[in-house]
């Protein structure tokens, strides 16, 4: 067996892990096989706590090993972006979620001064985070934007109109949605990407659309799955723009963007819409796929006592089909991938409504990412904490927009608009 090597342009504060000699990690894959097939029936944990070993001690049948050493750095991508905006700048925020794009925009100087959503988890992350200043939401109240109206808003952050800031939001991604749906035939009850006939998130697109008319905002951000524009051939999406467009709002021609090309350690296409009433053109730049990050990168130096850093407890079961993957391949019955240490990672995935997604393996470790992991392919940083049972952790963070992402394009609309 050959030792794995870099590719030829890693990112430079990326270097190749440390590897035990071949002979030692055979020998070891092999022992950690043995015990594993004999104790097949168990969780993991059990087995663990038996033999005196952690997590760590258990590698894939490669025998390839990482020691996170001071070579394999990590820096909070945050931490090094600069402010764009002197006075900070008013920010509504819609289908908030976790608080992804939030973290961003606050980043390059926006203040979120009204943060909805529906979900009472999410709320509380938003207001455990300090995130802005109202959250309209569970369970102080509805965060339904059905029942939500623009004066609510306004009285709730004593807002006059035109609103002189940024409105941005997600509306909800399952109805549009491919990944959501692959578990589920066309037909089926199950089946969600029904698109603008979903009655109660399909329709959200012109409840934000009603927001824009109402509040008037400086500027607005629509961000969605690339489903938004593929499910209709994109003919509610053309009719949101033209009627923004009779109210006097410039906007630009759907983006879909990758976020692994903004500096984001993930593959992820999202669909961002920008508009504003300034009649201003609105362009965004991309780092460039020379300076995409990789997963090792990311998930470098994690504490042990990080907030959400707790791993799945799995049956020896499943781990023993783990270990048999070669990198970024799928375990096909529990639907998981082994991530590539040295290429970003697949997209970290939300869940539907009623749990949290599923998560992929650690690239060294057979097991699935814990929460704070997910968060470092995110982008957030180790000191946010998520709150709610670990499904919902799940959710709220493969539901959001990366904060470097959030900030490489509000940081541009700062520059545009503001």
């Amino acid at each position: 067996m050959e030792p794995i090597s870099a590719p030829h342009n890693p990112s430079p504060a990326l270097s190749q892990p440390s590897l035990f000699p071949l002979d030692v990690t055979a020998a070891t894959a092999k022992l950690q096989g043995k015990v594993l097939v004999h104790n097949s029936s168990k969780q993991i944990f059990d087995v663990l706590e038996s033999k005196a070993l952690s997590y760590a001690d258990i590698t894939y049948a490669d025998g390839q090993r990482w020691q996170d050493n001071e070579a394999n750095t990590f820096i909070d991508p945050l931490s090094i972006c600069p402010k764009v905006l002197e006075n900070p700048v008013p920010l509504i925020s819609c289908f908030t979620g976790g608080g992804g794009f939030d973290l961003g925009a606050h980043t390059a100087g926006f203040e979120t001064v009204v943060a909805v959503d529906i979900d009472k988890h999410s709320c509380t992350t938003l207001r455990e985070n300090s995130v802005a200043r109202v959250v309209l939401g569970p369970p102080n109240g509805t965060g339904n934007l059905h029942q939500i109206s623009s004066a609510d808003i306004k009285k709730a952050a004593k807002l006059r109109t035109p609103f002189n800031g940024l409105l941005a939001g997600g509306p909800p991604c399952q109805p549009f949605s491919i990944a959501a749906n692959q578990r589920f035939s066309k037909g089926g009850e199950n089946f969600k990407r029904i698109g603008f006939k979903d009655q109660k998130r399909g329709t959200l697109l012109n409840r934000f659309m009603g927001l824009i008319l109402n509040l008037r905002p400086t500027a607005f951000l629509l961000e969605n799955v690339r489903g938004l524009l593929e499910v209709d051939g994109g003919k509610q999406l053309s009719s949101f723009r033209e009627t923004l467009a009779a109210a006097g709002y410039t906007t630009t021609d759907p983006m879909i963007l990758n976020t692994a090309d903004f500096g984001v350690p993930q593959i992820r296409q999202r669909l961002f819409v920008v508009g504003n009433r300034l009649k201003k053109p609105f362009t965004l730049a991309s780092t460039g796929i020379a300076e995409r990050k990789a997963v090792l990168e990311a998930l470098s130096h994690i504490p042990d006592n990080a907030p959400n850093h707790l791993t799945r407890n799995h049956a020896v079961a499943s781990i023993l089909r783990y270990r048999e993957l070669s990198y970024g391949q799928r375990e096909k019955l529990g639907r998981v991938d082994r991530l590539h240490p040295f290429k970003p990672s697949k997209t970290v995935i939300a869940g539907g409504s009623s749990g949290g997604g599923r998560s992929h393996l650690h690239p060294f470790i057979p097991r699935t990412l814990s929460v704070r992991e997910c968060a470092r392919l995110q982008t957030f940083p180790d000191s946010y904490v998520f709150h709610g049972p670990s499904s919902r952790q799940f959710t709220q963070v493969g539901n959001a927009i990366p904060p470097l992402m959030g900030y490489r394009i509000s940081a541009a609309i700062a520059k545009a608009f503001f």
